[in-house]
């Protein structure tokens, strides 16, 4: 199954790259909601069924795909930056 990571960073099945802001609930339905943010052009926010989200990616639509998941999480590592000079 695929993991949601609030402030995780994941990326597309097309190929780009968004960060998960949080989980919102649908007021009628009460159903969870991701919010997200890209990380390109605009940077604007958008909002997606938590189901939607997590899902596998239609093969029958998309058979040359290589990812598995409609978004999947990066494992990005971070490279500490040393201020001090040493």
């Amino acid at each position: 199954m695929n993991e949601l990571k609030i402030n995780g960073i994941y990326k597309h099945f097309k190929g780009d790259y968004y960060l998960v802001v949080g989980i919102a609930y649908d007021s009628e339905t009460k159903e969870e909601m991701v919010i997200y943010r890209r990380l390109y052009e605009d940077c604007s926010l958008w909002v997606r069924k938590k189901d939607m989200f997590l899902s596998l990616v239609d093969r029958k639509k998309y058979p040359n795909v290589k990812q598995k998941y409609r978004f999947e999480l990066q494992n990005i590592e971070s490279k500490s930056i040393n201020f001090k000079g040493e």
